[in-house]
């Protein structure tokens, strides 16, 4: 019995250990740990941009309007003389009527590392006048690179998240009908050549320029791989010393996109839509003290109708005439004065006390950083 109790006491203990050596492990990572691979790439590992042109075929009579889209028809043409059916001498490829077919453009997006035989996602969107593209089956089109050379070929039924409805003149549609995808439609049939193995050393490339964030990323591979493994080229650019054999390159690489990262204050921005009114913030923007006198002008026209008419037996017309007011309105600008504002939430609260709409904010904003009171860098986009 002393021994089972001593095995049942040892069995606890061991257990408590346990636990409190995995407690101690989650206390000490950081619970919005930021990553190297979140703040950097390695350079030459990137996607490539496919894009070719087809025909989808079995539209259920939405499909170009083939009098106005000669090349539907041209494209019809050869695609049945590939296949070796040859149309008469004196038909008209101008005069077919083919409302079950559309011209479309094919685009898909070549991973990177991608290898023959393996699928991806293509993206089918009609560049004629077709109603609709649901239903449709998309004939076999090769897909070209940016040199001109043939990487993936593109077949498959399309999916079309949308749908309409029309009877009597009237009409509802729900989403886009003219753009579909295909999932896994698209077939590699060429690799890209990739220089990740090429060379003693590799490249990280931040995703924005910050001298602060490549000396971070220096230093985290320094004191995990020792010193002299990474040096910082310029405030994007990170150069790394890493095996020359490809299995344990790709596990340094690995290893250093999982470095752990402090999280550091953005720099002070602010982002002004000037099409949608729209204006984005980060908590690093702050408001020096100023003064802001701010008024609207408001121009009103008016346009009343006038009806000159004769008198009786003078065979005179009845004249339409029109009378037009036009009135200006200013309001009176009122001086605000605007505190001085450390914090994001003291920014907001004093922009509001402004009374002054989204648009009236874009031209405060862009006057407030001309005084030198706004400081955050101001984007217009």
């Amino acid at each position: 019995m002393k021994v089972l109790s001593t095995l049942s006491t040892f069995r606890a203990a061991h257990m408590a250990l346990a636990l409190l050596a995995a407690s101690c492990c989650l206390l000490a990572t950081p619970a919005h740990a930021l990553r190297i691979k979140e703040v950097a790439s390695v350079q030459g590992v990137r996607s490539n941009q496919l894009t070719g042109y087809g025909l989808v075929v079995g539209l259920d009579g939405t499909g170009d309007q083939t009098t106005q889209m000669p090349y539907t028809t041209q494209t019809l043409s050869n695609y049945l003389q590939q296949m070796g059916i040859t149309l008469p001498a004196t038909a008209n490829t101008n005069n077919l009527q083919l409302k079950n077919v559309a011209a479309v453009i094919v685009t898909a997006e070549l991973p990177a590392f991608a290898q023959p035989g393996q699928f991806i996602d293509v993206n089918v969107s009609s560049m004629g006048n077709a109603k609709s593209l649901k239903g449709g089956t998309l004939i076999t089109t090769p897909l070209r690179g940016a040199d001109g050379e043939i990487y993936a070929l593109a077949q498959g039924n399309l999916i079309v998240g949308g749908a309409s409805a029309a009877q009597g003149g009237s009409k509802v549609q729900i989403n886009h009908l003219s753009a579909g995808r295909i999932p896994q439609g698209g077939q590699v049939e060429r690799a890209v050549p990739n220089p990740l193995n090429e060379g003693d050393t590799i490249k990280l490339g931040l995703n924005q320029t910050d001298f602060l964030t490549a000396n971070q990323v220096v230093n985290a591979i320094n004191n995990r791989h020792g010193m002299g493994t990474a040096m910082a080229l310029d405030g994007r650019t990170v150069e790394v010393r890493a095996p020359v054999n490809p299995g344990a390159r790709v596990s340094f690489l690995a290893d250093i996109q999982e470095l752990n990262l402090p999280i550091n204050k953005p720099a002070a921005k602010v982002v002004i839509n000037a099409r949608t009114g729209s204006i984005v913030m980060n908590q690093a923007v702050t408001l020096g003290p100023c003064a802001i006198a701010h008024g609207n002008l408001a121009v009103t026209i008016e346009s009343t109708p006038v009806i000159s008419q004769p008198g009786a037996f003078s065979q005179g017309q009845t004249v339409v005439a029109e009378k037009t007011n036009i009135n200006v309105t200013q309001e009176p600008g009122k001086i605000v004065s605007v505190p001085s504002s450390p914090q994001l939430t003291d920014v907001v609260r004093s922009l509001n006390a402004l009374g002054a709409t989204p648009q009236d904010l874009l031209a405060i904003l862009q006057a407030i950083k001309a005084a030198g009171a706004l400081n955050a860098e101001l984007e217009v986009i």
